[in-house]
């Protein structure tokens, strides 16, 4: 697969690229110079599972805020530059693990310059971005319109670039509103170079939307051997990111560890709030990350343990009252309200 021949790439304490696993990356979403807020949102990602952070800095006082923030975080914080080459470097002076930017608008070739210099002094990586929203006009005039091959060669010209100035601790991330365009672009630069690839959909949307469209692009992007790190771009709390990432590798069985929950639509059988109760449950399993199990919830007694013969435990509701299945077997019956702690019971005491 492909992403068993990337390059190794070493940010701060995590290793990415080369078979290495695929690492869940967010943004915060706080003014990175309030760094009470950017700390407690990092610490809240962390938690949840994120592995890799990216922090804006659009100022001086941003920059400098990346030392304190680094103090109190235990995961490689990487600074997001636009435009202004000095934000670059002061990022790094301050102790960024990574930087990101677009080398072609950084302000020249003699700043790139400056950048890559200060980067290579501290041996931190450059991720070079490009979105298909910022291609240059003349690689739109010369495809007609914006494209995935366009996307790849915007990129890999810019991977040039930092090359030129004698770096390759490089990692690319090429991005697209456009599913399919971006599925077609990271099958394109796959095949085109083994830097470690940064896999998005960017400007996804929305907590629903975004996570569709996150899924179904990941998915394809990821199941074809692609991409090294992974961020799922969503409008709305950066937690949400992470929890769509982990369900993705998950799915695709790229990790390990951590409670599935499966559940049955609703149907005229249903007598209990089984949309409520799913939700409950997928919300309680998350204290048991360290169970890797699956957890089945039904709608009703009369398919409830057949459907259920997959999981290794799961409820099914009834008429006031409801089963504890295991292995598709009916331990116990149990009256309705206490379903949900009777299955928080049998997690905390749960031996394999």
């Amino acid at each position: 697969m492909y992403r068993d021949h990337t390059k190794i790439i070493q940010i701060g304490n995590v290793a990415i690229g080369g078979g290495n696993p695929i690492r869940i990356q967010s943004m915060t979403n706080t003014p990175t110079e309030d760094v009470k807020a950017t700390v407690a949102q990092i610490h809240k990602l962390e938690a949840a599972g994120c592995e890799i952070i990216r922090c804006t800095v659009p100022t001086s006082d941003a920059a400098k805020a990346i030392c304190e923030i680094k103090k109190e975080i235990s995961i490689p914080l990487v600074a997001d530059i636009h435009f202004d080459y000095r934000m670059a470097i002061e990022a790094i002076e301050n102790g960024a693990d990574k930087i990101r930017i677009n080398p072609g608008n950084i302000g020249g070739e003699e700043k790139l310059k400056e950048v890559v210099k200060a980067a290579k002094e501290k041996n931190i990586p450059i991720r070079v971005g490009v979105n298909s929203g910022s291609l240059e006009k003349n690689i739109i005039e010369k495809y007609g319109h914006v494209t995935a091959e366009g996307i790849v060669e915007s990129a890999l010209d810019k991977v040039a670039m930092i090359e030129n100035a004698g770096y390759d601790n490089i990692v690319i991330s090429i991005k697209s509103s456009d599913v399919l365009m971006c599925i077609k672009a990271h099958e394109l630069i796959a095949e085109k170079t083994n830097y470690p690839l940064h896999v998005g959909i960017t400007e996804a949307g929305t907590l629903f939307s975004g996570t569709v469209k996150s899924s179904v692009g990941l998915g394809i992007i990821l199941y074809e051997g692609i991409g090294d790190t992974i961020r799922v771009s969503l409008t709305g709390d950066p937690v949400e990111e992470v929890k769509a990432a982990k369900r993705i590798l998950k799915t695709l069985d790229l990790r390990k560890g951590g409670i599935e929950v499966v559940s049955c639509p609703t149907c005229g059988r249903t007598k209990i709030d089984l949309i409520s109760l799913a939700n409950q449950v997928e919300t309680m399993v998350e204290e048991f990350s360290d169970l890797n199990i699956k957890v089945a919830v039904m709608g009703c007694v009369v398919n409830g343990p057949g459907e259920a013969k997959e999981a290794d435990i799961g409820i099914a509701g009834g008429d006031g009252v409801g089963l504890l299945i295991k292995k598709g077997e009916v331990v116990k019956k149990v009256p309705e309200g206490e379903l949900l702690s009777v299955l928080r019971y049998e997690l905390q005491n749960w031996q394999y």
